[in-house]
């Protein structure tokens, strides 16, 4: 890809999700990710009406007169998005590839959290952290962000979750809201995923596409994996085959949503065959009702 066509692919996907996070989802933002928590500002002495459930006996006791703890409104939040650029991720038999869905997806939510003046940060991994920046505001950070998701090119192809986790678990200790976005092309990450929700606000995306959950009937088909190179031939015409490969999507699917769930984490799932404004409203409309 030249750099004018870059700049190209920047633009229009800056446009896209600029558009839809003000006409759709930024108010979203504030009613459903509720992560301001309130933060200790200082100690001062009781006064009528103040909530007994606030006294700070330590230096009640020290003094001898009541003291209670003042709180604030934590007013910014901050968002991490966890972006799955394993060599998976670059498949695509519809419009768009997953790659391309995922960075337009990505931005749109940056956008959104970055017009409610809240820090996005972004992490891009295979089987091995790509890039991380930190948490940021305003527009140079999501620019940044925008470039990254086009041009990126992986160092490796695998798919390693339990390490962009541990990774997430590590880096940023104050508590956020951190969306996942991947194929989920992995299995051994439920530990990490335990560990990560417990401190985190944690969102699963799965993004797939079409033709990873059917094989059309057309005969004899070469299958590679994306992510070993192994090649393989399968006779879709068969029926078990076609069977046996619609139920390895569906067990991955269900993998994916029991160990979300089974966290009480929130889960999205979008294929690429279409637009994901209609699950991103669904999921903001569902979110706001607990």
């Amino acid at each position: 890809m030249t750099v004018s066509e870059i700049l190209k692919k920047v633009r229009r996907i800056e446009l896209k999700s600029k558009g839809l996070s003000s006409m759709e989802f930024s108010g979203s933002f504030k009613t459903n990710f509720k992560g301001r928590g309130m933060s200790f500002s200082e100690v001062r002495a009781y006064q009528y009406g103040d909530d007994v459930r606030n006294i700070d006996w330590n230096v009640t006791a020290r003094t001898g007169d009541p003291h209670v703890k003042v709180f604030e409104e934590e007013r910014e939040q901050t968002f991490m998005l966890l972006i799955d650029i394993s060599a998976s991720s670059f498949f695509g038999a519809s419009a768009q590839n997953k790659n391309e869905y995922i960075a337009e997806l990505a931005a749109t939510i940056a956008f959104s959290a970055i017009s409610n003046n809240d820090k996005v940060g972004i992490i891009f991994f295979s089987d091995k952290i790509e890039k991380y920046y930190a948490p940021a505001k305003g527009k140079t950070q999501i620019m940044r962000i925008i470039r990254e998701l086009v041009q990126i090119k992986p160092k490796s192809k695998g798919t390693d979750i339990k390490l962009a986790l541990k990774y997430l678990t590590q880096l940023v200790r104050k508590r956020c809201t951190a969306f996942l976005i991947s194929d989920f092309y992995d299995q051994n990450y439920v530990n990490a995923l335990k560990v990560a929700s417990s401190r985190h606000d944690l969102i699963g995306i799965h993004i797939f596409d079409t033709r990873e959950t059917s094989l059309p009937n057309i005969g004899l088909l070469p299958i590679e994996d994306a992510e070993t190179g192994q090649l393989k031939w399968i006779d879709s015409s068969s029926e078990k085959v076609r069977k046996l490969f619609e139920s390895d999507f569906l067990e991955k699917q269900k993998r994916f949503l029991d160990a979300f769930h089974g966290l009480g984490a929130d889960t999205i799932e979008l294929n690429t065959s279409h637009a994901f404004e209609s699950e991103l409203r669904l999921f903001f409309k569902e979110r706001s009702t607990f």
